[in-house]
């Protein structure tokens, strides 16, 4: 047992040697931490002296293509080829029709990127409108297009969006007149009002039989989006369309919706074959009625309908102390008429009512009534029961006919060439952000395009942002019950500690070892005193076993007398012998006296024995 014990405090001292190392390397780290800081701010003094080198020393360089491409758009150079509209906006009111919110470019707030720029929306309010022509019209035939750029609500969002137009070749296609009803493809990106979070995919259809154009939209996806509104970080949207009519919708290069141009949009591309006819009309017998009154049921004789659902409790008692001559309100005493009062215009001044205090201590006030009770006698107004209608005949629809629009588009992806990008937009928030435009078919080239861009704001933003703890401390200010959560994380491993490095309760057998293992010093007072104890004890030992002698002498006497007693008996058997019977009783006497005489000095040695024993041990 105390090997073991031996074991278990090398083992907790093991423990606690290692939560110490631990300690300590926090601690380290706490110190590296506060040096990177300094680093930072160092850093940061000296961006003015290189813009092109980031807060933790990597190095910005302008994203550049890989591959084909039909448009791409830094804005770190100057700004060229784009377009502000000169328009306004239809059925809006004037102050407001006109496209003259105002545009910037600028690097970010937060978690900057010396040398890299992005545009920036920056009226509140305001419609805005801003356009330019791609490198090279895509035309939708054997490649997939590919559209993705950077957003970055700086300031949240309340209600705007984000979104980017595809607008649609043509002849008469002039960007300084680029409003909400332009002409386009493709419409994407994030969009938010109220609680509603949206990432719009809509693209315009052409009717191959009337020519007209339709919206598709797809359907909602299926995340959360909220968080890519509110966190004021830079995300990536990506929408991925292929010729084989199928869309994938991507942020930060993560899926968040995909399906088929052909079932996943909202109304479907194709319509119908058979559409309900609309000439059609329900005839007027047609009955749709499951269930129908029982027309040979007879209301019961005993069936009373002037029976009320409710009559007077007779069996009800006034409770005891019931006053009934007092008002439930009475004029409150302590109000007075106030000093403006005009009696000939306002009337009489009477004092407002109050609760009667009386009533308080009162099981009620004023005049007693007996209290209701359901009748039970009431089944108020009779109704025949319902059976089945066997004249039911279902619900009636109309007739199908073959659909006199219908038409059939293998291919959707088969969509109106686009020409040029641009952005309309309203929002009730400034400062959105957006960077790194890019249009291409390959999925490496927008993938590397990222990684230049995005990939580095990423890198940026993960380095500035907080510690743990920070974190931990901010999400309990959104949620006051991860407090709680955080309470019992800590006193869980604490609890632990206590319960198996705590040393372990002292048993008997350890304390009688211990004791005579150690030594103790003993004065002249205590020596004279056991001294007097031993005396004492060895005089008890003495006068017990005085005792003992005088007890053993006394039970000896009657033994003997009955030795001798059975001596003289024998002595007399044999001088007068006796009868055949006599002798054999005889005999069995004598054998049980001379038992019990050996048992008698059996029972005299084994004392005699154990006084000898008691001897040897005083």
């Amino acid at each position: 047992i105390t090997r073991m014990h031996f074991q278990w405090d090398w083992l907790c001292l093991g423990l606690l040697i290692i939560s110490s190392v631990n300690a300590e390397i926090e601690n380290e780290e706490i110190l590296g931490a506060d040096v990177e800081a300094e680093d930072f701010d160092k850093q940061s003094q000296e961006a003015d002296v290189d813009k092109d080198e980031s807060s933790f020393g990597v190095v910005y360089q302008t994203p550049k293509p890989t591959g084909e491409v039909y448009f791409t758009e830094t804005f770190d150079g100057v700004l060229t080829g784009w377009m502000l509209s000169k328009t306004k906006k239809e059925d809006t009111d004037d102050n407001i029709a006109k496209y003259d919110g105002r545009w910037e470019v600028e690097e970010l707030k937060e978690n900057t990127v010396p040398g890299d720029r992005g545009l920036v929306l920056k009226s509140v309010a305001k419609h805005h409108a801003i356009s330019t022509m791609l490198a090279k019209a895509f035309i939708f035939d054997n490649k997939p297009l590919i559209v993705q750029y950077e957003v970055n609500f700086q300031e949240g969002i309340d209600c705007g969006g984000a979104y980017i137009k595809l607008l649609s070749s043509s002849d008469d296609l002039n960007l300084e007149y680029f409003f909400d009803k332009t002409p386009y493809t493709i419409m994407f990106g994030p969009d938010k009002c109220g609680e509603d979070y949206k990432l719009h995919f809509i693209f315009r259809h052409k009717n191959p039989k009337t020519g007209q154009y339709d919206e598709k939209h797809a359907k909602r996806p299926d995340v959360d989006l909220k968080k890519f509104y509110l966190d004021k970080k830079t995300h990536l949207y990506t929408l991925v369309l292929k010729p084989d009519d199928t869309f994938e919708m991507l942020i930060d290069q993560s899926v968040v919706s995909k399906g088929s141009l052909l079932e996943d949009m909202v109304p479907p591309v194709n319509p119908p074959k058979e559409i309900e006819d609309p000439t059609d009309k329900k005839p007027d017998d047609w009955d749709e009625r499951p269930k129908i009154p029982d027309p040979n049921a007879v209301k019961p004789d005993d069936w009373d309908e002037d029976e009320p659902s409710k009559i007077e409790d007779l069996d009800a008692v006034k409770p005891e102390g019931w006053l009934d001559d007092e008002p439930q309100y009475v004029p409150d005493p302590n109000a007075k008429k106030p000093k403006d009062w005009d009696e000939e215009m306002d009337g009489e001044w009477e004092a407002p009512q109050i609760p009667n205090p009386k009533c308080e201590t009162a099981p009620g006030c004023g005049l007693w009534v007996r209290p209701m009770k359901n009748n039970p006698n009431y089944k108020g107004k009779w109704k025949a029961p319902m059976i089945d209608n066997p004249n039911y005949q279902g619900i009636w629809s109309p007739r199908k006919i073959p659909n006199p629009d219908y038409f059939e588009d293998p291919h959707p992806f088969q969509m109106t060439t686009v020409s040029a990008i641009g952005l309309e937009l309203w929002s009730m928030t400034s400062d959105i952000y957006f960077d790194n435009f890019i249009i291409c078919s390959e999925k490496e080239v927008a993938d590397r395009w990222a990684a230049d861009g995005w990939g580095l704001k990423k890198l940026v933003a993960s380095a500035n942002e907080p510690g743990m703890f920070s974190q931990l401390v901010t999400a309990a200010e959104d949620h006051p019950w991860l407090w709680v959560l955080y309470i019992l994380t800590l006193a869980l491993p604490v609890g632990l500690g206590v319960l198996f490095c705590w040393p372990a309760k002292k048993t008997d057998e350890d304390t009688e070892f211990k004791k005579t293992d150690i030594s103790k010093a003993i004065t002249k007072g205590e020596l004279k005193q056991e001294r007097e104890e031993l005396e004492d004890d060895e005089i008890d030992l003495e006068e017990e076993k005085e005792n003992e002698d005088i007890a053993e002498d006394e039970r000896r006497e009657p033994e003997e007398t009955k030795k001798e007693f059975i001596q003289d008996t024998k002595k007399m058997g044999r001088e007068a012998p006796p009868s055949e019977d006599e002798g054999e009783g005889g005999e069995d006497i004598d054998e049980e006296e001379e038992n019990e005489v050996a048992d008698g000095s059996q029972e005299e040695g084994d004392k005699s024995d154990k006084s000898g024993s008691e001897d040897e041990v005083s």
